[in-house]
């Protein structure tokens, strides 16, 4: 019997080694690999670029207190600030940490100019912003809240695509509207360019903040280094984990200067955040990331998948319903349960994971190749051409 507290339904499978794309079962089966973590190993498994980094670094400095300055950090933030729109980085550990830290900066910049009460986000229903018990609340899932009551207060929230209730739900109390680029455990849900302008705007008008959470779609998983970018738009507070550790735990909050200017030393904190061997995992993968063609290429692979997706939905009518998502975040929707058809995809070898509304995602790493593409497709063809 396991040790191992019960929180989650795990799969009867576990794993020797894994390489690229792929991961090797103790049952001597070699596995497709496009869950990677779920998003967070970017450039795969045992990227050996991504080894050398973090073996340097371990053999120098693994931790220090972040009561003395940390180069490595430096460095990261600095690289992140160049790339992007935010004009500072705090470091965190995971997603959850993130969006929690995300949270309580849009609170403390009208707490500092003298607005305490506008202290409300405004969040989108069944959405996805981690398991802290403040997150699970922003989130509003009736699954992830359930048993842990008592509410936690502060959030209000409106239903995907509902822009006039969206704009009904702002009162004068709302300090920021907080929202996934791409919601992933919601469905592999893209919010369109179009909303993610008005969205901006609409935030602009009301002068409140704009927090986009990119923690799964961000860091080149749409073909840009944030699915926003896209849109062509600026947000106030944007966290991000998953795929900038390439598989080290790493977390990180970008704000610009006005948000930048609510706080100050001890209103923010993280023990092991920015840590030297989680920054010489983060700037390794930037060092990947931000090589010519690298995120071209994400888009193109991410472009042809979605085509060939949609053929397949095509030719199996009865089985697809709708093919979803941008870059390499994408989601198949079937008509029924999707955990019959999961464990097909397993019995034939290729790994996936479920989200919301009988949606099967697919999230290879960034730099797999198109014939391991064409391989996934083989065998998501052959479940599909048996599939009862």
């Amino acid at each position: 019997m396991s040790a191992i507290l019960n929180t989650y339904n795990r799969k009867k499978i576990s794993f020797t080694k894994g390489k690229g794309a792929f991961l090797y079962g103790t049952n001597g089966k070699k596995y497709l690999d496009f869950v990677q973590g779920i998003a967070v190993n970017c450039l795969g498994h045992a990227n050996k670029y991504l080894i050398n980094s973090i073996s340097k670094q371990s053999k120098k400095l693994w931790h220090v207190s972040n009561a003395f300055i940390i180069p490595e950090q430096e460095k990261l933030a600095k690289r992140i600030k160049q790339k992007t729109f935010a004009d500072y980085v705090t470091f965190q550990n995971s997603g959850a940490e993130a969006t929690e830290a995300a949270i309580k900066f849009a609170r403390r910049y009208f707490y500092s100019k003298g607005q305490s009460r506008k202290n409300r986000i405004l969040c989108i229903n069944n959405s996805f912003h981690g398991r802290t018990l403040a997150t699970i609340f922003a989130s509003n899932s009736k699954k992830a809240i359930e048993g842990f009551g008592p509410k936690v207060d502060g959030f209000d929230h409106f239903n995907f695509g509902d822009h006039k209730g969206l704009e009904k739900k702002i009162t004068s109390r709302t300090a920021a509207i907080m929202v996934e680029t791409i919601m992933g455990e919601g469905g592999i849900k893209v919010i369109p360019d179009y909303c993610l302008v008005g969205l901006r705007k609409l935030c602009n008008k009301k002068k409140i903040l704009l927090i986009m959470d990119e923690v799964q779609c961000g860091v080149g998983r749409s073909g840009k280094f944030f699915a926003f970018e896209h849109a062509k738009i600026k947000p106030d507070i944007v966290p991000i984990a998953k795929g900038i550790g390439g598989g080290f735990p790493i977390g990180a909050v970008l704000v610009n200067k006005k948000v930048a200017s609510g706080m100050k030393p001890g209103t923010h904190g993280s023990t092991f955040g920015g840590n030297p061997l989680a920054m010489s995992a983060g700037n390794a993968v930037m060092d990947v990331m931000f090589k010519k063609g690298f995120l071209k290429n994400v888009h193109n692979n991410g472009n042809y998948f979605l085509k060939e997706l949609n053929k397949l939905k095509s030719k199996y009518p009865k089985i697809i319903k709708e093919v979803r998502g941008k870059g390499l975040l994408i989601g198949i929707c079937v008509f029924k349960d999707q955990t019959k058809f999961i464990q097909k995809l397993i019995d034939n070898n290729l790994l996936t994971v479920r989200a919301a509304e009988n949606v099967v995602r697919l999230l290879p790493p960034l730099n797999v190749t198109k014939q391991e593409i064409n391989l996934g497709l083989k065998i998501l063809d052959k479940v599909c051409k048996n599939y009862r």
